[in-house]
């Protein structure tokens, strides 16, 4: 491996007013991935506001006080630039893709839309049905739903457990004063930070956002408020115009911050994070049991969740569950093996050095290390910690978290007749 693949050359400045500029230097590319990110997301919502983070995050895209959303659009398609955002449960993201030489423009454009939405009443009329046709499309994705129902269960009563998007009743209720209140009390200087990944120099991007940003007045940034408490949950839900069954099955993990999280990766990559995984060989292959099988990490600031996804038919339902049962049992028993733990860090160390080879990613990375860790992590640094987990380790997250009174299950699909008792929480 080359040497500079492993070594990251970051820089952070903090404007006068708390708002965090952020830069890699990458000299071997001609691109620059530039991102605003707002440090709220669904978790900060009441359930009488549910998704409008989202909304607003739509909503910017719909014109300012200098731009339409055609204009928006055509000056970012006309110098070849890539314009996403997306949000989350605890953050907002706007990025931009362009060549190294439009950085000021992509700038210009990010910090237009993030800080001068016009926020439109008819405007605003219109993205409703937008919205509620995403979430239409969302529900009738069972693979969505069936997460969304096990979310709002396991973290019951705690915003984070909500849906991202809203719900019809919500989406329908947003009117101009409400969504305008939301930008003006969570998009201020010590809730943004600006992070780019390129060809760049730190000054220049500083001096950039310090023209744009750097006028905003301080303002206090609204508490996090209390950390989500887990549910050991189980719902059967019947969709009878399912011909799967969908199931997600899950326990608590260590949140995003937590020492012990790259402990938590190699569980999750060993249990059914790849095509070698514990539930795949054994659900899929050696059973058939299913088409759709595998685990995932949802880790946050103060919690998280290792969830289990399949998708079989009624009669194999209660056999995948005794089957990621009893994998949940073994990782409690015996601790794995030298060999298999290679392959888990391998692959591991692997995902991770490819996911981060293009500027958007290393954008990203940097966005989530400020937020959540306020320091940056080599690239050595990642794979040495992802090297010193152990097998004990491990073992120890499974022991602590596969407990039945800590498991929460949701069956999605045809269910007719079928039932499940705690009692099979077995394991």
């Amino acid at each position: 491996m080359v040497p500079a693949a492993t070594t990251r050359d970051v820089e952070l400045t903090t404007l006068e007013n708390g708002v965090r500029v952020i830069s890699e230097t990458m000299p071997h590319v001609r691109s620059v991935s530039v991102g605003v990110w707002i440090g709220t997301g669904a978790r900060h919502e009441t359930e009488k506001v549910n998704g409008i983070c989202h909304f607003l995050e739509h909503m910017v895209f719909k014109g300012t006080k200098t731009r339409s959303a055609e204009e928006i659009a055509r000056v970012i398609d006309a110098i070849g630039g890539h314009m996403d955002a997306f949000t989350a449960k605890e953050l907002v993201s706007y990025s931009v893709k362009v060549l190294d030489e439009h950085l000021p423009l992509a700038i210009d454009i990010l910090s237009d839309i993030v800080l001068n939405p016009m926020l439109r009443e008819e405007d605003i009329e219109k993205e409703k049905g937008v919205i509620l046709e995403e979430l239409k499309m969302e529900i009738d994705n069972p693979e969505y739903l069936v997460h969304e129902i096990f979310s709002s269960n396991f973290w019951k009563g705690h915003p984070i457990g909500k849906p991202i998007l809203g719900t019809r009743r919500t989406i329908k209720s947003f009117r101009q004063d409400v969504i305008g209140d939301y930008h003006q009390r969570y998009y201020v200087p010590g809730n943004i930070t600006v992070t780019a990944a390129g060809n760049l120099s730190h000054q220049k991007l500083v001096d950039l956002a310090r023209e744009k940003f750097g006028g905003l007045k301080v303002r206090e940034v609204p508490a996090l408020g209390p950390a989500p408490k887990t549910h050991a949950a189980i719902e059967l839900r019947n969709k009878r115009s399912l011909h799967q069954v969908h199931v997600c099955l899950g326990a608590p993990s260590y949140p995003l911050p937590h020492e012990q999280r790259f402990a938590c990766y190699i569980l999750n990559t060993i249990l059914g994070g790849g095509m070698s995984s514990r539930l795949f060989q054994n659900i899929r292959e050696k059973q058939g049991l299913a088409y759709a099988v595998f685990s995932e990490l949802s880790l946050y600031r103060d919690t998280g969740c290792l969830a289990v996804y399949a998708g079989t038919s009624l009669e194999t339902t209660n056999r995948v569950i005794a089957c990621v049962l009893d994998e949940f049992k073994q990782l409690k028993q015996d601790p794995i093996s030298e060999e298999e733990l290679r392959r888990a860090k391998e692959h591991l160390k692997g995902s991770l050095m490819l996911s981060l080879e293009s500027t958007t990613s290393r954008m990203g990375n940097l966005a989530r290390q400020a937020l959540y860790f306020g320091r940056f992590f080599s690239l050595d640094q990642m794979a040495e910690s992802i090297e010193q987990v152990t097998a004990e380790q491990v073992q120890r997250i499974a022991q602590e978290f596969f407990q039945p009174d800590r498991i929460a299950l949701t069956v999605l699909g045809r269910l007719d007749e079928f039932q499940f008792s705690p009692d099979s929480l077995v394991c």
